[in-house]
């Protein structure tokens, strides 16, 4: 139960271009001029961020049905279709208000489950459908509670773990669920304030973790007498990077993600008999980040590494002609969604920083079939989509920052990646702060490289995946060497003619729009103005009202944040909160939020909303009532990018398309500011907001 401040739904992306290809934007002018390049189509907002036309597609277990999602009457549902005939596909759930976003089959035949919140609260339910009679049931009908699915086996195809936080909501108890009845059975009651459960293919808990107050935590077995005893134990430092990766169907393995003596997060096998650790993948650059498993056996047969680009490492034969066939797709990134539990068949996903994601039926027993089934977001196809550019930029005490700077076709004219001429720059911060920004293609990038900016989207230090000493150099950093790090990006953009230092912007949610916040109070004079999504203003208020099931982490808020209950960590946090710096507000800025955020609740934009309106400092103010942590609805979304467009065009002089419809059954309400943004109070005018939960 890893928890960051990711910001959601609005910053999704798949992945990238060819490796080796990537070359730095550079000073030097090229030999020859390029010929001016006309302004592109412009792309519709709708396009890019209204609803996928399908994604997220599994097949299930037993190779009957291909699953995705896709909307009913303008709201995400679950389809499926049998395996020989796409055509056939029905939508076998009828939410009607806040739409689906995650599902996964389980193994009792032809049956799914799927989960979904109210409004954003983050209070997610698993619900199990029957897919011939269209039956649900609610495997977590509890009043604020956060369901979390665990595990599912083959070896127990009519039950699911679920772990849920109904008793205490600080802490989640483990049941299995039957799937057909939703009857729950208690496999572990958490009176040891455990953090997270392995269970192995019998459903039998055989580790946990749970953290200590220094911040770090131990790995734990049941001791056969009701209580728990220590096998092992992680520091403070490895703590973002080490922890339990699954175990093989026999119980024989526990893979382990591990940065213990060393830098980057390795893949180790544990005998689970004798405890010898084997060490089975490893990269100096940047941690293993990711695995796929036999779906029969468990045992990991390939391993991810995400430095510049996702590069798949095969470990086992079997697998490896597989992987090279994939790759051959194209340039792009591939990603195995789901395989059949005999995998014979897989579900492929393909995509590149200009190319939305593809899915593929691949069949092994087939010689390596590759069928196309379709495109996420077939209305992008042929319109003026450009490439992503992999940096690597040196902050000013020499740390290395993996960096992606995506260019308006009006500055690169033969798309080589080198700027042609300097364009307005919009930094995109990522949110997390403990996680990072990857190659491939982003609706946000497309988005506005489209409009005329240069886009650049920097791993910061604190972010995750280049091992445990670059995320430990942003402890106690926020606003002081992670916000450097942002500034020495703008600088080297600067340096290399992507932009003009008067002429940059500063964007981002969660942790990016703390960022952006800082970026306009501690550092006024460096951006020309800011978009603020979910971001916290006050980190003393920000700990004080974390979600309760965040308990097992709150050690490391304060380690890595600062500690509000010690006078000293109360004046840091103090220090370092851009409410504290409002007065030094001299640029525009756009704030939105959504009034259920379990993560940055609505008082912390609200504060500065009210602190800058105290001291005469314009703002302009968005908040939807039925949104959380980012915004999920496409209506909302297409507001809010609606709202931004016309708040970036009068800032940095980039294309706007007119609001027009793009408000049309969203929930909009704009408190303060409408007038700051061109078109926005008359947009406003006769909207009824629809609100859904």
């Amino acid at each position: 139960m890893r928890t960051t401040l990711l910001v959601s739904a609005v910053l999704l992306a798949l992945a990238g271009c060819k490796p080796g290809n990537e070359s730095p934007a550079s000073a030097s002018a090229p030999a020859t001029a390029p010929a001016p390049v006309a302004e592109p189509e412009l792309i519709p907002r709708e396009a890019l961020f209204g609803n996928p036309e399908r994604f997220s597609v599994q097949m299930s277990p037993d190779g009957q049905f291909i699953s995705w999602i896709a909307p009913v009457n303008g709201v995400l549902n679950v389809w499926i279709a049998p395996d020989n005939d796409i055509n056939a596909a029905k939508a076998v759930t009828k939410d009607a208000s806040r739409g689906i976003r995650q599902h996964f089959w389980s193994y009792r035949p032809g049956t799914l489950v799927y989960l979904r919140d109210t409004g954003g609260d983050e209070d997610f339910h698993a619900f199990a459908v029957d897919v011939n009679s269209g039956q649900e049931k609610d495997l977590s009908p509890f009043a604020k509670t956060r369901a979390e699915v665990v595990g599912l086996s083959h070896l127990k195809p009519d039950a699911v773990l679920i772990s849920m936080n109904d008793r205490d909501s600080k802490w989640h108890d483990l049941y299995s669920v039957d799937l057909a009845t939703g009857k729950r059975t208690e496999v572990v009651k958490n009176t040891h304030e455990l953090s997270s459960y392995v269970a192995d293919a019998n459903y039998q808990v055989r580790y946990a973790t749970r953290s200590r107050d220094d911040g770090g935590s131990d790995i734990l077995k049941p001791d056969g007498k009701g209580g728990w005893s220590k096998i092992d134990e992680i520091p403070f430092e490895d703590g973002l990077t080490t922890g339990p990766a699954g175990m093989t169907t026999d119980g024989s393995t526990l893979y382990l993600f591990d940065s213990r003596n060393r830098d980057t997060s390795a893949l180790y096998a544990m005998n689970t008999s004798s405890g010898e650790r084997t060490l089975v993948a490893e990269d100096a650059r940047a941690d293993v980040s990711d695995s796929l498993s036999d779906p029969s056996t468990g045992k990991v047969q390939a391993v991810a590494v995400d430095y510049l680009r996702e590069e798949w490492k095969p470990l086992d034969d079997a697998i490896g002609a597989d992987l090279k066939k994939l790759k051959e797709i194209g340039p792009g990134d591939i990603a195995v969604n789901s395989r059949t539990l005999d995998d014979k068949s897989w579900i492929v996903a393909y995509s590149a920083a200009e190319q939305p994601v593809l899915y593929y039926r691949y069949d092994r027993a087939d010689g390596g079939k590759l069928t196309k089934l379709f495109g996420a977001r077939p209305a992008l196809e042929g319109k003026p989509l450009v490439k992503q550019w992999p940096q690597e930029i040196k902050a000013r005490d020499g740390l290395n920052l993996v960096s992606y700077l995506t260019l308006p076709k009006v500055a690169d004219a033969n798309a080589d990646g080198k700027a042609d001429k300097p364009a307005p720059l919009v930094l995109f911060v990522h949110g997390g702060p403990w996680a990072r920004d990857s190659y491939g293609y982003s609706g946000y990038s497309q988005w506005l490289a489209n409009r005329g900016y240069a886009v650049l989207q920097v791993n910061y230090r604190g972010s995750t995946g280049f091992g445990k000493s670059f995320t430990n150099a942003g402890n106690g950093e926020w606003a002081g060497k992670m916000h450097d790090d942002l500034l020495d990006a703008v600088q080297w953009a600067v340096d290399n003619k992507v932009t003009t230092k008067d002429q940059v912007a500063i964007f981002g949610g969660s942790y990016g729009g703390y960022a952006t916040l800082v970026g306009l109070t501690f550092t006024p004079d460096t951006f020309k103005c800011g978009v603020d999504l979910v971001g916290p203003s006050n980190l003393n208020t920000l700990l004080s009202t974390i979600p309760p099931y965040w308990a097992s982490f709150y050690e490391q808020f304060a380690k890595r944040v600062g500690d509000p209950r010690t006078p000293e960590g109360k004046k840091l946090l103090d220090d370092r909160s851009p409410l504290s710096h409002v007065d030094k507000i001299n640029k525009p800025l756009l704030i939105g939020q959504g009034a259920n955020d379990p993560r940055v609740k609505q008082p912390e934009s609200d504060q500065i909303v009210k602190a800058m309106q105290e001291k005469g400092i314009p703002v302009t103010y968005v908040l939807f009532p039925d949104e959380g942590h980012g915004f999920a609805r496409p209506e909302n979304n297409k507001a809010f990018n609606a709202v931004t467009e016309g708040f970036l065009a009068q800032c940095l002089g980039g294309r706007a398309e007119p609001i027009g419809a793009d408000f049309t059954g969203s929930s909009i309400s704009v408190p303060t500011g409408a007038e700051g943004v061109p078109g926005l109070a008359e947009a406003l005018k006769g909207h009824t907001a629809n609100v859904k939960k």
